[in-house]
């Protein structure tokens, strides 16, 4: 079994920075991709980033293009969302979650990952 463990979540005002972690333990190695998801208050939950194992180009949400960077230490099995440039609308819960590399789909869809961590709260104030 595999835990996946968010942190790094906060308040900050707009216009400023948050770096979310997630690590994973449990197993040697997640060999599949590893991706963020958030939701937000009466909303459903959204996909915001996904890296593969192989590395190549990750796959961002248009909302998130050019602000958020998503990264990771294989080596260390985490993940990392880097959050720059927070808008009000980027307020939700976090959680992260990893694909065991043996599923087919596309990885901005919820169903696509194996495991989910708990969430990590996310609060940009205007």
């Amino acid at each position: 079994q595999v835990q996946l463990v968010e942190s790094g979540g906060g308040l900050v005002q707009a216009g400023g920075s948050l770096r979310l972690s997630c690590a994973a333990s449990g197993r040697t190695f997640i060999r599949g991709t590893m991706g963020w998801f958030r939701q937000a208050p009466g909303k459903e939950r959204e996909f915001v980033a996904a890296i593969r194992w192989s590395g190549g180009s990750p796959y961002y949400a248009d909302s998130v293009k050019g602000r958020f960077t998503i990264s990771r230490d294989n080596a260390q099995n985490t993940v990392v969302l880097q959050m720059n440039s927070l808008k009000d609308d980027d307020t939700a819960v976090y959680s992260c979650a990893a694909n065991d590399g043996l599923k087919f789909g596309a990885p901005q869809s919820p169903t696509y990952y194996d495991y989910w961590g708990q969430g990590t709260q996310v609060t940009v104030s205007s």
